[in-house]
Parts: structure tokens; C-alpha cells; sequence
């Protein structure tokens, strides 16, 4: 989206080609017959290192008559009224559809440039230099080139006056900053879903309500309240147009309104009445296949972000909807990054529309009824936007083509999935529900079992699923992971600590040998809590008494396989709780033209918090509202988080404290970089990433809307905040340090000095160390574990476990899965272990003396 504003001008800048990146596709589907959705990777070198950018492409075949390129607008197909992509998918039956043209974030939600949706005109060009479109001809025919508008009005006694444009809000001509709604005439169709018509506070409006030709309704220095009729529209005039109106307009007259969209190279000859849609966009970016100059200012879209862009190909028969994301592991693109990218993937000519938070892509996977959203969001919400392009399939109803058995690539044993059959046509169109003929499963290998569509493995393995539906049948291999499958497992809760009373996920993520992740249903953990009073069910940990704790140990277990996670004891320390505490907290807003206050509110439970209002609407660049706290506060001790309840607004703008300490240093904490929800919420930061002189002092919590993508985020709002609290967390324990000294086949042994005689002496086995396991564990501090059905070892010191088995090489340290050079073994009913392994994961410190065969550890 973009905020044109008076201070805002177009340059023209040359475009150098970036450094060559490449672009590998890694995938595609077929969405429809005529339109496919292909993958892409980009990858290239930034600020020295090696990134990579998802891109996904829909490529629609133009000479296919089965598809068809349409605009999609609002809600109800109607301007004022945005929508997310997937919504307008959804609600216009599109198989994909991305976002479309820019819009003024601070009016009503229109789009800048001209629309044409269904062949009729819905919004004019603006006269602006340099704003590109993309329409599709009568032949169905793409062009990206520059449009402009021509129209007027005509009075029954033949006076004129020139209309500056339909469906069109308040904008600033280039380069005189002149706006574009004073002395001026507008139409409003009932396409603008409200009766307010671009009302800024720049111009009184005069408006005209026109049915059938005929003026029905003249109000002068006031709207006409109510959206336009389906057969008539209403004019909006305000100074010189309003004088006209009064002048030459009487109710009961008819009127002539005559207008046109024209190419701004008059050399061109499109029959735009004929057009089938049309889109507005920003820049122009790819012209013969070569990077070309923009022609838009592109600083305000500057850095790397999500983009979206359009074009087609050179032989006019495909179109492209282009998406990248700027999220998680995929680095956005500049926008001369885009241009190399488009190029990649076919395209000839093409322009960008809005990026950024309002990138989106929404298709239907093959065989659904309903489309998902194909890209990563950049904010992690679906922006409601002014429009988009959708891609419609125009196929009947086919002959079955195929079958997908809907079923997750990797289970547990004895977990349910409920599997399913998709089906889809000749024209790739899904099967409806309701001409599905019920699927008959089965299972091979006697694998699992079924209950109607339920599926529940019990064994691991690959289960080879069968499903056939009427003539159609499909098999599936679905990957059953056992603890023989899984090559590591964790509990996913880093930096964790621990509050008396509190409660805390503990999700447990398998990894298996072939590569595949997953979260193990809690039902399937089994659990062990050591070190407290707590208990754990369906993966939550509540702790019941930590008195006397210093830390605690979770271990979870599925099928036998074992990690550990082990965790700190926290001490909470309310800091800023406005029932109890008084601090001092005043606003403050910067720059100067920033709006800032701070409120003490109750709510009903009569629990007092604070509530800070920020006002981003004027002036430029990065805006801050402060709640600023008495600075000479210090923190007592060195906690470990910082934690606060936020009462969020959905504003994408992201919320900071300023730290400060004892040496001066500042520090910039960020709690949450976006505030992208409603409602009461915990927030919290592992002030341990700071590498602070303590004591510290908190100077405030503010939000922030850097001058980067501004224009997607809430410039008004207010977020409340309540209990700000610091935790300590208590030192983990260190285990003992012993020192034991062994000997190659010797059973004397001392430990700290004192002697004593082993059942089972130390033993070189295919050149490798085996040692008494108990017997060393226990002297140099931990605990051993003995499991006679399994025939397992399990030993516990500090914070590691390792698992063993008899006879067997593979190790299991703290759920990574390690392969020793010789597996434990009995020896005079005693358990030997190689030496090696314990001593690389437990943490001993082995000094072995050749000349006389003897080990020390310590």
C-alpha cells in the first residue's frame, strides 16, 4: 500500500542489474486446467553471506478458454469495504488469487489506479505520472502500459465540466502537491460502499445524485447519505464544480456524463470499453525481458521485503502472478532483486503492486473445494486489502482423473489420523463432496487398523495405506516412527524457568533418520519429573511446590527413546504492578509532532493497569511513544527475564523497553515486534542475550513504528500494560569433582585417594575402552539406572542422560542418537561401557598414562 502525500515526489531512477543471483524452481501444482502454481527458490549473495527467498508463481495460460484472469475487490465487490485475499478468493469461487493495486492506508480503502472487474469500469487512472497497469484486451491480450482519464458532465443547457474521476479519493497531483479534490468534480457508482465520499476536511462537498440520466437530489455544502443507486450515481463537487452544480444543475434535469479511459501515448489504439480487466499498479520493472528504469520513486519501498508483482510472457500467450516472502528463513528481495526475478520465471514485461504486509497469495490445492494461503505473511496476518487479481476456472464438470489419499507423511504408534480421499477431473477441478463415492481403507502388512476412516498404526515401520473410491484407487506410504526410526528428539522449551504454581508447554519434536520433524502427540509421551513436586499432562507442566528446589529435570520418552530437558528455578519479582506499586510514569512523544499520553485505568475486577495512547498521523520518518518510568528505579540483582502483560491492538507496530546500565550502556529490548493481536497476553524477553552492566534501570516501554513500511501499520491506537516482573533464575548444580584412578585389567581402583577393588576390571575391546559403569557413575556423581526387560542402562549426571542398551552401539544422549565403535556389554554380571562416549558427553576430563596402563578421570 503508499501514502501519497504533498511532500512526496517522482523521480526517475536507473536500474543496475544486482549481482546474479539463481532461481531453481522446486515445485508446482496444478491449480486448474490453464493455471499452475509453481515454486521457486532464489539464492544469492548479501552483505557477504548466502540467502535465500521463496517465490511462488501462478502461471496462467492466456489462449486456455477453460481460465480466466478477473480483478477481485473488497467485500461484496465493493470498494471501502477490504478484504484479505483469501477472502476474496473464497468469496468470488477464484482457484488462486493474489493482492492487488496500492492504496492511501489513511482514506477510505480504494485503490490508487483504474479497475475494470467483469468488463465493467470500477475506478479511473489518477493524474499521476508513472503508476503502471495490467489489462487483458477483448482477445484476452496482456498490456502493461501508463493510462489516463478523459470525462466531463453535461447540463440540459449545454454547459460542461470536466470529471477528475470515478471512484477516486482524495490524492496530491505531481509536482505541484495540488489536491486533487479541490474546484473538482468526482462520480461515485455504488461500487463505493459508503456514503462518505472522500471527505478529508480539504473541500465541502456538493453532491449530485443522478438516476437514469435524470438528476434526482442537488445538496449543497452536504452529502447525500446513502451509497449510489445500481442505475445511477452520485457527483461529488466542491468550489469551482460546486458553483457549476448550483449554476447549472435543477433536479428533474437530465444529465450526460461521458467518459473514457485512454492510453497516455495517444500513438495507441486500445479499445479500453472492450477491456476485460484491468489492475493498477506502481513501476513499471521488467520491458523486453530486460530490467528497465522506474518509473516511480521506489525509496519509500526500499529494503528487502515481500513483494508482489505482475506480468506476462513474450509471446503474450501466459500471464505470471508473482509473490516473495519476507519471513522466516526467506529473505524478501529489493526491488531490483525483482526485477532479476520476474525475469527468471518468464516474464517479458511487468510491473510490482503492493508488497510488503500486504503480500498475498492465496490457490487451491489440487483436489480441495477451498483455496489456503500459498506464501508466508510478512506480519503473520492476513491484511484486508482494496483488491486483487483471482484466476477463475471457467471448466464444467469432467470425468474423474484421479485420486490423493489425504493422510500425514509420518505417525506414531498407536496414534489416530483421520485420513481422507480427494478427488479431481479431467480439468483438474475438485470432485464435490457430494459425488464422492465413500472411500473403502485398508492397511498391508498388518500395520495398524482402521475404524471407518481412522487410522492407528501399531508398529513402526512404513504402512502401506490402501484407499479406493467407486473405479479410483491410491496407495500411500506413510513413515511410522519408533524409537529405531527417530535420530533425535527434544523437549522444544529453551531458556525456561521455573515459577511456583506456573503452568508450561512442553512440546517434544521428533526428528526422524529420513529427515522428517514432527511434534509427538502429547498422549504418546510418557513422563518424568525429577528434582520437584509437579506433574505433566497432555504436554503441560504444572508445578505444584518447588520448596527446597534448586532445579528440576523433565524427561520425556516415546517408545522407549529419552530426552531430558533440564531447568532452572525461577523467583518472580513483581516490579511495576499499579495496584501495590507506585511509579512514577510519564509520556512523551518523538519526534515533537508525535501524540503520546498515559492513563492509570480499572478494569472490572477493579485491577489497575496503564494505558498508552500514541498518535502516529503526522510528520515523517520513525515514530516512538513513550511511557517513561522514573529512571532512578534500579533492578534489584541480575534477572534473567523481563515479563509483562500487554494488552495488544493489532496495530503491526511493535513494542520496546529502553534499558539502561550502571555503565551507561542503552539498550533497546524489543517485547514483541508485532503487535498483531487483541486481548491480554504475556510477553516476555531472556535478558540474558544483553550483555548488560548490572545493576540496570528500566526508562521506559514505548511503541515504535519504523519509517520502513509505515504506511501498513495503525498510526492511531493505545496498548495497555500491567505487572511488569523481572525473574531470577537459580544456578543450575554442579555435579561433584571426583577423581578416579583405573587400571587396564586391574580390578584396584581409588577413589580421592582411597582405595578399593572393582568386580569387573577396566578392558581394551577393538581398541576401545570399556569401563564399570555404576561403579564410575556413582563415584564421580550421578545416578544409573537399570532396565531388565529392555536390558538398558540409563545414566543420569547434571544435566545430561544417555541411554544404552546391551549388545547394542547406538547411544542416546540427551535424545541425540550417537554410534559408538563398540556396544556396552556384560562382564562378570557387571555392565562395561566404552569410555570414550561418557566421557564426551558427561563432561569428565580423562588423562591416560601409556606406561602404566592407567586412566584418571575427573
Amino acid at each position: 500500500m503508499i501514502f501519497l502525500s504533498p511532500f512526496m515526489t517522482m523521480t526517475t531512477n536507473r536500474v543496475l542489474a544486482a549481482s546474479e543471483p539463481t532461481v531453481t524452481e522446486v515445485g508446482q501444482e496444478i491449480l486448474t486446467s490453464g493455471a499452475i502454481l509453481k515454486k521457486y527458490v532464489w539464492k544469492s549473495i548479501r552483505n557477504n553471506k548466502e540467502i535465500t527467498t521463496n517465490g511462488n508463481v501462478v502461471e496462467v495460460d492466456l489462449t486456455n478458454p477453460l481460465v480466466k484472469l478477473d480483478v477481485m475487490s473488497g467485500t461484496n465487490n465493493q470498494f471501502t469495504k477490504k478484504q484479505s485475499v483469501l477472502g476474496m478468493t473464497k468469496e468470488t469461487g477464484a482457484v488462486a488469487g493474489i493482492n492487488g493495486d496500492f492504496y492511501n492506508t489513511q482514506a477510505e480503502g480504494v485503490p490508487m489506479g483504474p479497475e475494470i472487474a467483469n468488463g465493467q469500469l470500477m475506478a479511473t487512472p489518477p493524474y499521476l505520472p508513472g503508476f503502471y497497469t495490467f489489462a487483458l484486451s477483448k482477445d484476452n491480450i496482456p498490456i502493461v502500459d501508463l493510462f489516463t482519464f478523459q470525462g466531463h458532465v453535461m447540463a440540459k443547457d449545454g454547459a460542461q465540466f470536466t470529471l477528475g474521476g470515478i471512484n477516486k479519493t482524495y490524492y496530491w497531483f505531481e509536482p505541484n502537491d495540488e489536491h486533487s479534490h479541490i474546484d473538482a468534480m468526482f462520480m461515485y457508482t455504488n461500487a463505493w460502499g459508503q456514503s462518505d465520499r472522500s471527505n478529508d476536511g480539504t473541500t465541502v462537498p456538493t453532491e449530485v445524485l443522478v438516476q437514469n440520466g435524470i438528476i434526482k437530489q442537488i445538496a449543497e455544502n452536504t452529502i447525500i447519505d446513502m451509497i449510489a443507486p445500481a442505475d445511477g450515481y452520485i457527483l461529488r463537487a466542491s468550489g469551482l464544480a460546486a458553483d457549476f452544480v448550483m449554476k447549472h444543475l435543477k433536479v428533474g434535469d437530465p444529465l450526460i456524463a461521458d467518459y473514457q479511459v485512454l492510453p497516455q501515448d495517444s500513438s495507441k489504439t486500445y479499445d479500453t470499453t472492450k477491456f476485460k480487466m484491468m489492475i493498477g499498479g506502481h513501476t513499471i520493472m521488467v520491458d523486453e525481458g530486460q530490467p528497465t528504469e522506474f518509473s516511480r520513486e521506489v525509496a519509500s519501498l526500499c529494503c528487502t521485503r515481500s513483494r508482489t508483482a505482475i506480468g506476462y510472457s513474450k509471446d503474450q500467450k501466459y500471464a505470471y502472478l508473482i509473490t516473495v516472502d519476507n519471513a522466516g528463513d526467506s529473505k524478501g528481495l529489493t526491488m531490483t532483486e525483482l526485477q532479476q526475478f520476474m525475469i527468471k520465471v518468464g516474464v517479458w514485461k511487468g510491473m510490482n503492486l503492493d508488497g510488503g504486509g500486504s503480500t498475498q497469495m492465496a490457490a487451491r490445492p489440487l483436489g480441495e473445494v477451498s483455496p489456503i494461503v500459498a506464501n508466508k505473511l510478512e506480519t503473520g496476518v492476513q491484511r484486508k486489502v482494496v483488491n486483487g487479481v483471482g484466476v477463475y476456472s471457467l471448466a464444467p464438470k469432467g470425468q474423474v482423473k484421479g485420486l490423493f489419499i489425504q493422510a500425514p507423511t509420518m505417525l506414531f504408534v498407536n496414534e489416530k489420523a483421520a485420513l481422507g480421499v480427494r478427488g479431481y477431473d479431467e480439468y483438474y477441478n475438485p470432485i464435490e463432496a457430494t459425488e464422492k463415492v465413500p472411500a473403502t481403507w485398508s492397511v498391508s502388512n498388518d500395520a495398524g487398523s482402521f475404524t471407518d476412516n481412522i487410522f492407528t498404526p501399531n508398529k513402526p515401520g512404513i504402512a502401506q495405506v490402501n484407499a479406493s473410491s467407486g473405479t479410483g484407487k491410491q496407495t500411500v506410504s506413510i513413515e511410522v516412527a519408533g524409537r529405531d526410526q527417530i535420530a533425535s528428539l527434544k523437549i522444544n522449551m529453551p531458556n525456561m524457568v521455573l515459577s511456583q504454581g506456573g503452568s508450561y508447554n512442553l512440546p517434544v519434536i521428533a526428528t526422524t533418520k529420513t529427515g522428517k520433524t514432527r511434534e509427538i502427540p502429547a498422549e504418546s509421551i510418557q513422563w518424568e519429573v525429577l528434582g520437584m513436586k509437579a506433574e505433566v499432562k497432555q504436554g503441560v507442566l504444572t508445578v505444584n511446590d518447588l520448596a527446597g528446589a534448586s532445579q528440576a529435570q523433565v524427561i520425556a520418552r516415546y517408545d522407549g527413546y529419552s530426552t531430558m530437558l533440564t531447568i532452572g528455578i525461577g523467583k518472580d519479582q513483581v516490579w511495576y504492578d499499579l495496584d501495590k506499586t507506585d511509579v512514577m510514569t510519564m509520556a512523551k512523544g518523538k519526534p515533537d509532532s508525535v501524540g503520546s499520553s498515559v492513563y492509570i485505568k480499572q478494569d472490572a475486577t477493579k485491577n489497575h493497569y496503564l494505558e498508552l495512547n500514541y498518535d502516529f498521523t503526522q510528520g515523517t520518518g520513525t515514530k516512538w511513544a513513550y511511557a517513561d518510568l522514573d529512571a532512578g528505579i534500579q533492578i534489584e540483582g541480575q534477572p534473567q527475564f523481563m515479563k509483562l502483560r500487554v494488552n495488544g491492538d493489532e496495530s503491526l507496530n511493535a513494542l520496546k523497553t529502553e534499558i539502561r546500565d550502571s555503565a551507561g550502556g542503552v539498550f533497546y529490548v524489543e517485547l514483541a515486534p508485532i503487535l498483531n493481536w487483541k486481548g491480554w497476553r504475556t510477553v516476555s524477553e531472556d535478558l540474558s542475550n544483553y550483555n548488560f552492566k548490572y545493576p540496570i534501570t528500566v526508562r521506559s516501554v514505548y511503541v515504535v513504528s519504523e519509517e520502513i513500511g509505515q504506511d501498513e501499520r495503525a498510526a492511531k491506537g493505545k496498548v495497555e500494560i500491567d505487572d511488569i516482573t523481572f525473574t531470577y533464575k537459580s544456578p543450575l548444580s554442579i555435579p561433584s569433582k571426583n577423581a578416579v584412578n583405573l587400571t587396564i585389567n586391574k580390578t584396584a581402583v581409588s577413589v580421592n585417594g582411597k582405595n578399593m577393588v572393582l568386580e569387573q576390571a577396566p578392558v581394551i575391546v577393538q581398541g576401545n575402552t570399556l569401563i564399570p559403569i555404576r561403579f564410575v557413575t556413582d563415584a564421580l556423581g550421578g545416578t544409573v539406572r537399570w532396565d531388565e526387560k529392555e536390558r538398558k542402562v540409563t545414566v543420569i549426571r547434571g544435566d545430561k542422560l544417555i541411554d544404552l542398551w546391551i549388545d547394542h552401539p547406538d547411544l542416546i544422549i540427551n535424545g541425540q542418537r550417537v554410534t559408538a565403535e563398540v556396544a556396552p556389554k556384560i562382564m562378570s554380571n557387571v555392565t562395561v561401557v566404552p569410555l570414550r562416549v561418557l566421557s564426551e558427553n558427561l563432561g569428565w576430563k580423562v588423562t591416560w598414562d601409556e606406561k602404566t596402563q592407567q586412566i584418571t578421570l575427573q
